[in-house]
């Protein structure tokens, strides 16, 4: 059993959680650079938490300029366990209304402009994302939003577009009746990429705040429609954060789904073929296996 620290990456509209004893911002380095923010630690619940605002205060940061590799590194560092992804998407279902929340389960990755991996030149690896979030963590999600009265959908696909521009009609029309994509977002990849290669358990809660711009009867994606819906969204997904605690509890055996061990076979380069600076950098992402 190892000692459970939640990470709470906040997308748009959440920039702090409620209720952190002995909490205080710090500032964590790592060879890729610094994070989007400070991190706050504490605890909640009697146990360890880590919140990452992932635009930085203020949302200084686009969604291409989010330093990903850095931010899952730094939350590594402190210990982290348990990612839960919170972040605003556009719905392609008219059932998944503004102010409906998704636990995401599967991605279709469209970003191009972005570092998606630890690895690389002089150490090559390859993880397996055929499934990129946690089932466990998931279902915790799940569980606590419903314990909040919130409208929660267990499971749906993502499509993470580069942004920072909403997509076209013909692109929304894609996405939706093709390609079978439940919710669009800018975030979530290649930040699910990179919880899997530091071997953290990762899920995706998706706030909708629109219906992208497919809807024959809601036009356009209106900014100040989505800023009016965050609103609500981060009160929603912040009392959700709450509940996770009591759900996950202070001791944690290994993941049933082995997301925790998912580099035991995933590195390909000899180990007297391995770059020592490249090594180096890894020290917190891959120390398990080196």
């Amino acid at each position: 059993m190892t000692e459970t620290m939640i990470g709470v990456i906040g997308g748009s509209g959440v920039y702090e959680i409620d209720g952190l004893e002995a909490a205080g911002w710090q500032a964590v380095d790592t060879p890729w650079g610094a994070p989007s923010d400070q991190i706050l630690t504490g605890t909640l619940g009697g146990v360890a938490m880590a919140f990452l605002p992932r635009h930085g205060r203020g949302h200084v940061h686009s969604p291409t300029t989010v330093p990903y590799r850095a931010n899952i590194d730094a939350l590594k560092r402190l210990g982290v366990t348990d990612i839960v992804s919170v972040s605003a998407c556009g719905s392609f279902r008219e059932e998944l209304a503004p102010g409906d929340f998704v636990v995401v389960d599967q991605f279709i990755d469209r970003t191009f402009a972005r570092e998606k991996s630890f690895f690389g030149s002089g150490f090559v690896a390859h993880v397996s994302v055929a499934h990129p979030t946690c089932p466990r963590l998931g279902a915790a999600c799940v569980e606590a939003a419903g314990a909040e009265g919130i409208t929660v959908h267990d499971g749906g696909t993502y499509l993470a577009m580069e942004g920072p521009q909403f997509s076209s009609l013909a692109e929304s029309k894609l996405y939706r009746e093709v390609w079978g994509c439940d919710v669009i977002g800018m975030t979530n990849m290649p930040e699910a990429k990179l919880a899997r290669e530091a071997e953290i358990c990762y899920a995706s809660v998706a706030m909708v705040t629109d219906y992208d711009s497919w809807h024959p009867h809601h036009g356009e994606v209106d900014i100040a429609q989505i800023v009016a819906t965050l609103s609500g969204n981060a009160d929603k997904a912040r009392a959700l954060v709450k509940r996770l605690p009591g759900l996950l509890g202070a001791e944690r055996a290994p993941c049933p789904h082995g997301c925790d061990r998912a580099l035991d076979y995933a590195v390909l380069t000899a180990p007297d073929k391995r770059d020592p600076a490249m090594i180096a950098k890894l020290d917190a992402v891959a120390g398990r296996i080196l």
